[in-house]
């Protein structure tokens, strides 16, 4: 299994960013994907998920409406658009397998390597 994230960097508040998550080596359609994060000295947090259809997404409260996950199982791609973005979603990014085809917000078990975003004020 590899998930290669991209699209992180620096940007203003306000601003927005485009992450990507290239996956391998698993048939991709049959499990959920998600988004965490982790800002430097705290646990990583869960940011987004959807279901193996695309047709259920869940998000943090922290980034609900700003955020936008999905998917296209042709590419085996998983995308996070995040729009106006806050110095507070600065983190390294990263993308994971769920062990099941469905949303939830635990069971990931397998880890992209992570990308940072840093958002200035």
């Amino acid at each position: 299994v590899q998930l290669q994230a991209s699209g992180g960097g620096l940007v203003q508040a306000g601003g927005s960013l485009r992450l990507s998550c290239v996956a391998s080596g698993f048939n991709f359609g049959n499990f959920a994907m998600g988004w965490f994060r982790q800002a430097p000295g705290r646990e990583r947090e869960f940011a987004a998920v959807i279901s193996f259809t695309g047709s259920t997404t869940d998000y943090a409260d922290s980034v609900k409406g700003r955020f936008t996950i999905s998917r296209d199982n042709s590419k085996n791609t998983v995308t996070l658009q995040m729009n106006s973005l806050k110095p507070e979603d600065t983190a390294v990014y990263y993308c994971a397998r769920r062990r099941n085809p469905l949303s939830g917000r635990d069971n990931f078990n397998d880890w992209g390597r992570g990308t940072q975003v840093t958002v200035s004020s």
